[in-house]
């Protein structure tokens, strides 16, 4: 299988996150790449490639250009400011709050998000850009790939079970429309979904195992019913990032439907979690999917420092198989896994899964 993969993500290396009260280094760090890619290495699992770059265009094809606008220059108007540190939201527009956007950089960070954790520095829209064009160097690989792997001008044939990992960093899933935190920026998966999209697939399905509920994901297709959204996380009630990810969250409008939310509570094991997907790869097959996009978070481990499920790393092999058994093009598409010492492991275990 190959890996997409670019240097530029170091260029994401903030130095703060507010958790459990306090300044802490954030969990999500340029290690975590690091770790992904040696194994990726150690194990042989096939060449390393750099993304290129898609420009603008698919970004604006999904998310608001305001939002975009600001992530460009957030750092510099912050830079500009009396304040010493990262940038980090104080202050967003509450219940019964006023929606217009402030002009002050202060005001303008609590604005575009959703969430406090997450603070901005010096790289991270250099970093963030080249996360998305991670995924699409992938969705256009694995579009024009045959079994093998090499490059062809065709798309891959029906009953494939060809499968590309892009390495993204920063992850994407919890970046809406208009919002960003949780780590994420640019939705990654859905912009690649889209590029499909606009590139002739004309069902797509987006399947997200990571721990925390892709709530950016679910915001931006969810009155779509061309794109399927299926989310097996943490349930709300106790897991970040709260207002997002009930099980009777289907979709509006012509997306009603096209949404399938699972949420588990504290202490799942694998058994449980596994009956849930294979609902979900049911769901999908029913779809009549044609290109799957896999939110790739491995922080369902038993050890991850930020969840509470129970999976083991010989159950990332199951998953592999079981997604492989949908015989669909498959992108797989980094997001969340915060144990660094299984990080790796975990992550090219379900991509081995895959390739059987």
């Amino acid at each position: 299988m190959i890996t997409i993969y670019s240097e530029k993500h170091r260029l994401r290396n903030a130095k703060t996150e507010l958790f459990g009260g306090v300044l802490v280094p954030p969990y999500e760090n340029p290690s975590r790449a690091d770790i992904v890619l040696a194994r990726v290495n150690s194990e042989k699992l096939g060449d390393v490639i750099a993304p290129r770059e898609f420009g603008m265009e698919p970004v604006l094809a999904l998310h608001d250009a305001g939002f975009v606008e600001f992530l460009q220059v957030a750092w510099d108007e912050w830079s500009q400011t009396k304040y010493e540190g990262e940038a980090i939201p104080t202050c967003w527009p509450a219940r019964r709050m006023s929606q217009r956007r402030p002009d002050y950089i202060d005001g303008k960070v609590g604005y575009y998000t959703f969430s406090s954790e997450t603070s901005i520095n010096e790289g991270t829209w250099e970093a963030a850009l080249a996360s998305k064009d991670v995924a699409l160097t992938g969705a256009e690989l694995l579009l024009k790939a045959n079994e093998s792997g090499t490059a062809i001008s065709t798309p891959l044939n029906a009953n494939s079970s060809q499968g590309v990992f892009s390495l993204c960093r920063p992850p994407g899933h919890h970046a809406a429309f208009d919002l960003f935190g949780g780590y994420c920026f640019l939705n990654n998966a859905a912009i690649a979904a889209q590029w499909f999209r606009d590139n002739g697939v004309k069902r797509v399905a987006i399947l997200d195992v990571d721990f925390h509920h892709g709530n950016g994901t679910q915001d931006i297709f969810y009155d779509r019913q061309d794109v399927l959204y299926l989310s097996l996380h943490g349930d709300p009630r106790d897991a970040f990032p709260h207002f997002s990810g009930y099980s009777d969250e289907t979709g509006q409008d012509a997306g009603i439907g096209a949404t399938f939310n699972c949420p588990l509570p504290p202490g799942t094991q694998f058994k449980t979690w596994c009956d849930k997907l294979k609902e979900c790869l049911a769901k999908i097959d029913q779809f009549e999917t044609e290109v799957l996009v896999v939110s790739l978070g491995v922080d369902t481990f038993e050890k991850d420092p930020i969840s509470f499920f129970k999976l083991k790393s010989d159950d990332f092999l199951s998953i592999g198989k079981l997604l492989a058994d949908l015989k669909l093009p498959t992108l797989f598409v980094m997001e969340g896994g915060y144990d660094i010492q299984e990080l790796g492991i975990n992550v090219v275990n379900v991509l081995q899964g895959f390739e059987g």
